[in-house]
């Protein structure tokens, strides 16, 4: 009797409450971290100029929601053009790093490196290249907040291939580019979406650092900015609130996409 061979089990795309299964721990300690702030606030005694309870804020959020999302709304154009641009420019580079593997670590290291320059720093430089209260200004030191983490992240994965898989390409007579389509850039996918996940982060933060240097007048950063000034600090936790809740949904995002576009890590990780 012949040996049965093994049944592979197809990989399934992910659908309804697994796409957001990810997203559900995330979502939990939220919840627990704002119930312990609010009992912080009101068994502490804590005066709201120093620290407003979550009560007061959603109080502000819900009367207060106009305005705050009209100065999301530029806030957030601003991000998703960054993740964008700096995801197609971390890609592109990362392919053209790849290419000179015996230069790619020296490379990475000057990528890196870059990486320390400081936010509050390029935020005022980028502001006088640009234009203080243009969109440009916001999504240029985003796209270098996005860039930098994919290239790293892309160009690890990229240069990671097994030598099984290059060696069946050399036996096939596949070319280089072959050998970057068809092994490389889908074995990259992965390390892609953790370079994007940490840069779709940062480009909220970059956004939010940039307009509080100087935007436009209804921006989430501008926001934070003039009500810090005045004290009305329930104001400012709710635009702080608000940039969070962007962070969050654009981090959720990406993982639902990579969980569509990388089913097998999904299968995977369980």
């Amino acid at each position: 009797m012949s040996a049965l061979a093994p049944v592979e089990r197809p990989v399934r795309l992910p659908r309804g409450r697994g796409l957001l299964a990810p997203l559900a721990p995330a979502a939990l300690l939220g919840v627990v971290l704002l119930v312990a702030w609010q009992l912080v606030v009101i068994v502490g005694g804590v005066q709201a100029y120093l620290l407003p309870a979550p009560s007061a804020i959603a109080r502000v959020i819900l009367s207060d929601a106009p305005v705050l999302l009209s100065a999301a709304r530029p806030t957030a154009t601003a991000v998703v053009l960054a993740v964008l641009a700096g995801t197609v420019l971390g890609v592109l580079a990362s392919v053209i790093i790849a290419m000179f593997e015996g230069l790619a670590r020296v490379v990475l290291a000057l990528v890196a490196l870059a990486g320390c320059a400081p936010i509050v720093a390029l935020a005022p430089i980028f502001n006088a290249w640009f234009g203080s209260t243009s969109i440009a200004s916001k999504v240029a030191v985003a796209t270098l907040s996005v860039t930098i983490p994919v290239v790293v992240g892309t160009t690890r994965g990229l240069l990671t291939v097994s030598e099984t898989h290059r060696e069946y390409m050399q036996s096939v007579s596949a070319s280089r580019l072959q050998l970057l389509l068809h092994v490389r850039l889908p074995g990259a996918l992965p390390a892609l979406f953790d370079g994007l996940r940490v840069g779709a982060t940062l480009a909220v933060i970059a956004v939010i650092v940039s307009e509080y240097f100087g935007g436009t007048s209804n921006a989430l950063g501008v926001l934070i900015a003039n009500t810090a000034a005045m004290s009305r600090f329930d104001q400012t936790w709710a635009a702080v609130f608000a940039a969070s809740l962007l962070g969050l949904a654009l981090y959720g995002l990406v993982a639902v996409v990579e969980r569509l576009a990388v089913p097998w890590r999904s299968a995977t990780l369980g």
